[in-house]
Order: structure tokens, then C-alpha cells, then sequence
């Protein structure tokens, strides 16, 4: 069976590319059936466009409170009837009604080796610590910042004449391959979330 994808975007959408790309090939395993914003007039929800990808967007603004906000996400999500969501650059925290519904089959990255550089400036702080190697983490969201399950990891050496803006692009580059390798498999295989751990069922 083809696992349904939910992908959430908030900019770009280079990660949900990747992920489109990847999903042209039956073989892979997974269907995009909805990418879901926060806010109208992205990239990210064009390239949905253009591949007749259906398409929403639940802007925080629009809701009295983060809640009401959080419910409203789970239920534009809920109507796809997704098997694993995915937040590809998706910059919102969900809540408690959002992990109640997809809590173990949601997926995020982070543009660090986790539990390091927690947070939305991980290539810079790694940058400023001065490690010689920083990379990128797949995890299963809990309700904590960064701080869920890690499903993959990629490792990036640091160069001694980095940026900012040079170490995290070629952190972005082994993000999109983690995401699109990793996603395929959780969707071929199945997984089971194991205490701190992600199993692979088959």
C-alpha cells in the first residue's frame, strides 16, 4: 500500500520538492495527498499547485488563540486522512490537539546533530561553538523544541572558511537527502517509536 503524506510548508518549499520529486516513482511508496501552510502566497504552496496537489492554509492570525489555532490545523490535516505528516519547513510549534491526533507519525528536521543547537539558529550556533562537525536531524515532533525521537541523522564538516549561509546550505543538501531516503522508508517499511528509539518494521 501507498502511505498518504500530509506535507506542512511555511516558505520555499525546496524539502517539499524533494519529497515531490522522489514520490513520482510508485516504487517509493508514498503519495502526497495535501501540503497545508500557515500563510498564503508561499513557493511552497505554488510547487503544490503546479503538480495538482491539493493545498490549505490555516494562518495563526485568523484564530483568538494558539489552541483554537492548533485545533483548526488538526482538522484542515484530519480531512486528508494522512498515514505520517510531514513539517517541511513548516516554522510553527503544534499543540496538544495536533499531537493527540498525529502524535508518532509526524516527522520534522532540524539543521543540527540533535540534542545540540536546539532551535531556530543551529547552523550559527554551531558555527559559534566552533564544532568541526554539525549536521542535520530527522525527528518524530513531540511537544518540545527539537527534542523528539530522531528517526536519521546526517553528518556535515564544518570548514574553517564557513559562513552561516555557506555551512547551513550544505546542511539543507543533506537535509533533502535525509528527508526524501528516510520518509521512503517509513512509508515502505513501517515504523514502531521504541522509547527513544525509531524501529523499522521490516
Amino acid at each position: 500500500m501507498t502511505a498518504r503524506l500530509v506535507v506542512l510548508v511555511s516558505g520555499s518549499g525546496t524539502n517539499l520538492q524533494a519529497l515531490i520529486d522522489a514520490s513520482r516513482d510508485a516504487a517509493y511508496g508514498a503519495e502526497i495527498v495535501a501540503v497545508g501552510a500557515d500563510r498564503d502566497h508561499i513557493l511552497g504552496l505554488d510547487r503544490a499547485t503546479r503538480e495538482q496537489i491539493p493545498t490549505f492554509v490555516v494562518p495563526l492570525n485568523g484564530f483568538e488563540s494558539r489552541e483554537e489555532w492548533d485545533e483548526a490545523l488538526t482538522a484542515a490535516v484530519s480531512a486528508y486522512e494522512p498515514d505520517l505528516v510531514v513539517l517541511a519547513g513548516f516554522m510553527k510549534l503544534v499543540g496538544e490537539s495536533f499531537l493527540a491526533a498525529f502524535g508518532g507519525r509526524t516527522v520534522n528536521t532540524h539543521p543540527a546533530l540533535s540534542p545540540s543547537f536546539p532551535g531556530m539558529t543551529g547552523p550559527a550556533d554551531a558555527l559559534a561553538y566552533g564544532v568541526k562537525i554539525t549536521g542535520c536531524t530527522l525527528f518524530v515532533v513531540d511537544a518540545g523544541v527539537d527534542t523528539g525521537v530522531i528517526v536519521a541523522q546526517t553528518a556535515v564538516a564544518v570548514e574553517d572558511d564557513d559562513t552561516v549561509e555557506t555551512l547551513h546550505e550544505r546542511i539543507k543538501v543533506g537535509e533533502r537527502q535525509m528527508l526524501v531516503d528516510s520518509v521512503g522508508r517509513m512509508a515502505r517499511d513501517g515504523f514502531q517509536v521504541d522509547g527513544r528509539r525509531v524501529r523499522f518494521v521490516r
